[in-house]
């Protein structure tokens, strides 16, 4: 399943690298904790956060996520975004807490196979 499809699905506001949108996500991963993103999130993951620092870029970018969900309508920093661009790694933004978004997110993703 492409972010397109799940962002449709799931009403996210998209914030950078709307021509990525056709990212295949392979998996997920929930978390906060930057370190701990970096040692168990895979290469296809879409990312679930409430972080909104520039960082969250550097990490997408070097584990080769699908992209980035902000949970809690959390907005990404200005110069998170000005990354985003650089990089060209897709940041989306929902209204929904981190536990409910990756069930929706896991269901998603078990009916598609």
């Amino acid at each position: 399943m492409d972010i397109a499809a799940i962002a449709k699905e799931l009403n996210l506001e998209i914030r950078s690298a709307r021509d990525r949108l056709e990212n295949i996500v392979t998996g997920g991963y929930t978390g906060d904790l930057l370190s701990d993103v970096m040692a168990n999130s895979h290469a296809g993951d879409i990312w679930i956060t409430r972080q909104v620092h520039q960082n969250i870029v550097a990490i997408a970018t070097l584990k080769e996520h699908a992209g980035i969900i902000l949970v809690n309508s959390c907005e990404p920093a200005k110069d998170t975004l000005e990354r985003a661009k650089q990089e060209n790694v897709p940041i989306l933004v929902s209204r929904l807490g981190a536990f409910e978004l990756t069930g929706k997110i896991y269901n998603l993703l078990a009916k598609d196979k």
